[in-house]
């Protein structure tokens, strides 16, 4: 009896640990929205920068989407997980409320950065209970002085771009 009362408690928490995410998958449609305008939190990124996401809850560990921008820096770049992240206490990372799920990727940009050292990015991306996603595209750090338009003057490279997305009808227009 105790044993039994033991495997249903497991199960019970188990179940409750896990998250339909599959509202999420776009199939023809797609998530789109602003940088956040906020010079605290953007580097590297112009401050009219719109991205559009697709993505497959199905593939989270294989093929998950893609990311383009209004800027042309990424366009249908293939959000590409890190194998072995999934077996790591790293893929259970948090941070702020309202988040169901943040997985971690890197993109390739369309464009090459300025400074030589790739086109690679992190992408974190944080789907929200309220059905919106939040994108952060991530590489470097401060080097380069920034324009104002928060675009690279020099041979740096840093990116910090944190994008509110919402769902919208058909796929990516740019």
């Amino acid at each position: 009896m105790r044993r039994a009362r033991s495997v249903l408690v497991v199960a019970l928490v188990t179940l409750a640990s896990c998250r339909d995410l599959s509202s999420f998958t776009t199939t023809h449609d797609s998530y789109e929205g602003s940088v956040v305008a906020g010079d605290f939190v953007r580097a590297g990124v112009a401050a009219r920068t719109r991205l559009c996401l697709t993505i497959d809850t199905d593939h989270l560990q294989d093929t998950p989407g893609a990311v383009s921008t209004s800027d042309g820096r990424f366009h249908a770049a293939a959000l590409r997980p890190i194998p072995q992240i999934w077996n790591d206490p790293l893929s259970t990372f948090t941070f702020g409320e309202g988040r169901l799920k943040n997985l971690l990727y890197v993109a390739g940009a369309t464009t090459p950065f300025a400074d030589g050292s790739g086109s690679d990015v992190f992408a974190v991306v944080s789907l929200m209970q309220s059905g919106d996603v939040e994108l952060r595209l991530l590489r470097s750090a401060p080097g380069a002085a920034q324009a104002p338009d928060g675009g690279a003057t020099g041979p740096g490279g840093n990116v910090f771009a944190v994008f509110s997305l919402t769902r919208h009808e058909g796929p990516c227009s740019y």
